[in-house]
C-alpha cells in the first residue's frame, strides 16, 4: 500500500506508478524546478539583483550580465528601474570611462537585506522535511550528477 506522499506524487502524475524509477526521478525533479522557480526571486528580478550586489558590493553591468545568464539589454532594462527607483547608483569606472559600476544606495541595502533573510528562511522551509544527514546525502547526490551532466550534456 503506498504512503500518502506517494498517493500525492500519484494523483499529480498520471500512471506514476508504472513508470521506471529514472522517469520517476526526472518526474520528481521537473516538479521540484517548477516549485523552485515559483519560490525563487527569478533571473532578473530586482531583488535578485540587490541580493547580488550586497554580496559583491559593487559590480559591473558585464559582470552582472554574466551572472544573471541573461539578455544585456534585459538587465539594462532591470538596472535603469532600479535606479529610477533609488535603488543602486551607476557610476563610470575611472580605469575604463566605458564600463559602468553598479553599488547599492543605503535603501537598496536595506531591501537588500531583507530580501536575504527572506530567501535564508525560504531556503531552511524548503528543505525542513529533511535531517541533516539526509540534506548532505542528498547534496551528494545532486553534486554527482551534475558533475557528471556538465561532461555529457552541457559542453
Amino acid at each position: 500500500m503506498a504512503n500518502s506522499k506517494q498517493t500525492e506524487i500519484t494523483y499529480r502524475i498520471p500512471d506514476y506508478d508504472q513508470k521506471d524509477i529514472n522517469d520517476k526521478i526526472i518526474l520528481n525533479l521537473r516538479d521540484i524546478g517548477k516549485s523552485m522557480l515559483s519560490l525563487y526571486e527569478g533571473k532578473g528580478s530586482q531583488k535578485r539583483v540587490l541580493i547580488i550586489l550586497k554580496e559583491v558590493e559593487n559590480i559591473t553591468q558585464r559582470e552582472l550580465t554574466i551572472r544573471l545568464g541573461i539578455q544585456p539589454g534585459s538587465v539594462s532594462e532591470l538596472l535603469t528601474k532600479l535606479e529610477n527607483s533609488g535603488k543602486i547608483i551607476r557610476t563610470k569606472s575611472k580605469a575604463d570611462r566605458r564600463t559602468m559600476i553598479i553599488n547599492l544606495t543605503e535603501e537598496g541595502k536595506k531591501i537588500a537585506i531583507e530580501a536575504t533573510e527572506q530567501r535564508i528562511k525560504r531556503h531552511e522551509e524548503m528543505f525542513s522535511c529533511l535531517t541533516n544527514d539526509e540534506k548532505k546525502n542528498l547534496l551528494a547526490l545532486l553534486e554527482k550528477i551534475n558533475v557528471d551532466w556538465d561532461s555529457k550534456y552541457r559542453k
